[in-house]
């Protein structure tokens, strides 16, 4: 947007104009530009000032798609095989590898990871390269973490393969039979732990990983008790006052947050009082680092989805009308008419058969907590999980939860803990948990 001056003959004077130049962009413009940067990876990878200047067009180009990035779908195809062509060549020296994922990273940054991971080839045949190239690399190595974590989100897509892993393992071991490498599950969950531990951005894609690959049928018979055995173990041991356990406490919070919420609800639910247990010995809630309450928020509201049954309110209020005002008049005079559609009715079928376990008092209590909480991103999340809960209980035990969100508008309360339960009635009006009967309550 840019800002003209007119010129007003009446006065001689300048009144300002607005002129709007249009900022949208329609396609991906620079693609030919993007496809030779990209072919020119093997000719200048050994030159560093040609490799950086190349490396930074690029960005430039892909920058400008930042509040556009769908621009890039049609795209995304031939930029990763052009890449991954040079990363499967056992020929690519080191810095060619490295500078093509590099490249593959500002891409993936640009559309969003989660857009971006199901492009990467998942066959079988791509599991054990996979590996190896990734057991190859150093996990302190500053300057290549851009490899490390383009390569865990593929080996993450890789174990989506409906194959047992045990396959994939080679020679059995035989008398006088060649000796066998150590077991591939147990080469993957050796670079999890690896990599929930360091200190970059390769944490995260770790604790994808984990999702992934916990949930797997066979990896979670064997090794999923004893997973969560670590991590929580990890998380009791660690000290918030130590930069190193923060670390890995963030990335171990991280996988359990991811496993929750990607896990079967029959394969987690005994695990999950122990989970709710620690986390409410350690007070998470009370560390001094955000990163940590956040996580310790976004963890919890997943147990608590985890010990209701995944189903939906029938109580919800039912939006009638568009306008506001046509709405609370037929709530006024409508305690009368009971539609089909109506959450009185509806509620009766299932009401009787509501089992809620003693632990979801706890995770409420600390979402509620988590809405006083000093930072927003912690305050934001804790809302949405208030929101997300309340729309699984029954009505009456949804209206208490309202009602302590209401507690939060007291004259005593801080600010902090005002705009905390702004948010949770915001979240709760969108998932229609608001019921009209609640609105003079909330002036």
């Amino acid at each position: 947007m840019t800002l003209t001056a007119k010129k007003d003959e009446g006065d001689g004077g300048m009144e300002p104009e607005l002129a709007v130049s249009s900022c949208v962009l329609g396609v991906f413009s620079e693609s030919q530009e993007a496809r030779a940067l990209i072919a020119s990876l093997p000719e200048i990878h050994a030159e560093a000032a040609a490799k950086e200047v190349a490396t930074e067009r690029f960005i430039v180009i892909m920058d400008r798609y930042q509040e556009q990035p769908h621009l890039l779908d049609p795209h995304l195809e031939w930029m990763m095989n052009m890449i991954l062509d040079m990363g499967r060549n056992e020929q690519s020296p080191p810095s060619l590898l490295h500078v093509a994922f590099k490249f593959l990273y500002i891409v993936s940054k640009v559309r969003g990871y989660k857009i971006f991971i199901h492009l990467f080839p998942h066959e079988v045949a791509d599991v054990q390269p996979v590996l190896n190239l990734l057991s190859r690399q150093d996990p302190k190595d500053p300057e290549i973490w851009e490899t490390r974590y383009m390569l865990l989100l593929w080996l993450a897509m890789t174990c989506l393969i409906p194959f047992d892993l045990s396959r994939l393992d080679g020679y059995l071991d035989t008398p006088g039979g060649p000796a066998r490498e150590e077991p591939t599950m147990d080469r993957i969950l050796a670079i999890v732990k690896t990599y929930l531990t360091v200190t970059d951005k390769c944490r995260d894609a770790a604790a994808v990983l984990v999702s992934k690959f916990m949930t797997r049928p066979d990896v979670k018979k064997k090794h999923l008790a004893d997973f969560l055995d670590w991590s929580l173990t990890a998380v009791m041991q660690a000290n918030d006052g130590r930069m190193s356990d923060i670390v890995v406490m963030d990335g171990t919070l991280q996988s359990l947050a991811q496993l929750f919420k990607h896990g079967k609800r029959d394969d987690f639910l005994q695990h999950a009082p122990m989970v709710l247990q620690c986390l409410d010995q350690k007070h998470l809630l009370e560390s001094s680092h955000e990163m940590l309450r956040k996580l310790g928020v976004k963890l919890i509201q997943r147990l608590g989805l985890t010990f209701l049954k995944p189903r939906l309110a029938k109580w919800r209020y039912q939006r009638g009308n568009r306008s506001l005002a046509a709405n609370l008049s037929m709530a006024q005079s409508t305690t009368a008419p009971e539609s089909p559609g109506s959450p009185d009715v509806e509620m009766l079928d299932q009401e009787e058969d509501y089992d809620i376990p003693e632990e979801l008092e706890t995770v409420i209590e600390q979402l509620l907590v988590g809405l006083k909480d000093t930072e927003t991103i912690v305050r934001w999340s804790a809302a949405k999980g208030i929101g997300r809960v309340t729309g699984r209980l029954p009505k009456e035990l949804a209206d208490e939860v309202v009602e302590s969100v209401l507690g939060c508008f007291s004259f005593r309360e801080t600010d902090n803990a005002w705009h905390g339960g702004c948010l949770a009635l915001a979240e709760l009006g969108r998932r229609g948990l608001l019921l009209p009967s609640r609105l003079p309550n909330g002036w």
